[in-house]
């Protein structure tokens, strides 16, 4: 059997209604994460975080499944330590650009989520799982531990669950996913791309300004000890009261009309 030909985008972009649709796009590779494939979401990533139109990003997978985690031909083809450290300080730069990014980001998640796919789920901000979806970090499996994914898995899921899945590398499915917090919803698999452009209008019809400065006072006050993360977010509320949007929220709710937001 000849190898499919893979396609010639590694990233498809589509924006509607203030929701910027991103999808993985290597499906013969399970949407692995090569070099190129990161590079490029890593990007456009970047391209959305100053573009005002966007107020909301999904990230989806083409073909059969979400992400099967890194390309492990890709790195065998390159066998030395330049080469690895390469893939992984971009995976690491890349996750790190979706929870800095001012914009909430949603994974739709269908078929698996392996390894730095799993990586990918625990980092962004929301997710919403297909019935079918699979989740693992089996790294365990074949003699290389999960441990960039371990940093995401494990603020965003218990220790307990989390290192279930580190030490055996054994897959979960949807519902247990929800269970342990690494999923918001699990929806039918017919019902997925509903459910996620759904959430996503919910959010987006929010003030741009009020869900920039939330996402980063989130992330920011989670590493901090808990009399630094009240002042922190004092400082964050304060600062929050003397936008516009917040003058406008407040009195668009005391007069019992919509909002007109301004992101300022």
């Amino acid at each position: 059997m000849n190898a499919q030909p893979e396609p010639e985008t590694d990233l498809l972009r589509a924006d509607r209604d203030g929701i910027a649709w991103l999808t993985l796009n290597r499906p013969a590779a399970r949407n692995a994460l090569s070099l190129s494939l990161m590079a490029a979401l890593d990007a456009e990533l970047a391209r959305i975080a100053e573009d005002a139109s966007v107020a909301v990003v999904v990230l989806a997978g083409a073909g059969p499944a979400f992400c099967a985690g890194h390309d492990l031909r890709e790195l065998r083809a390159r066998p030395d330590r330049a080469a690895y450290q390469e893939v992984f300080d971009l995976c690491s730069r890349l996750m790190l650009r979706i929870i800095r990014l001012p914009k909430p980001v949603i994974a739709r998640v269908h078929g698996v989520a392996t390894a730095a796919g799993c990586q990918l789920v625990a980092t962004c901000d929301l997710a919403v799982a297909a019935t079918s979806a699979r989740f693992a970090t089996p790294g365990v499996n074949i003699g290389l531990f999960c441990s960039t994914p371990m940093v995401a898995l494990s603020r965003a899921v218990g220790r307990k669950a989390a290192m279930e899945m580190l030490l055996t590398g054994e897959l979960i499915d949807a519902a247990r996913a929800r269970e342990i917090g690494l999923v918001n919803q699990v929806v039918a698999d017919d019902a997925l791309d509903a459910a996620v452009t759904t959430l996503a209008a919910r959010i987006a019809a929010k003030s741009p300004l009020t869900l920039a400065i939330g996402k980063e006072a989130f992330y920011a006050q989670a590493e901090q000890g808990l009399d630094a993360a009240y002042r922190f977010a004092a400082e964050t509320m304060t600062r929050n009261m003397l936008a516009r949007d917040a003058e406008e929220g407040i009195d668009a709710f005391l007069h019992r009309r919509t909002p007109v937001w301004t992101g300022t």
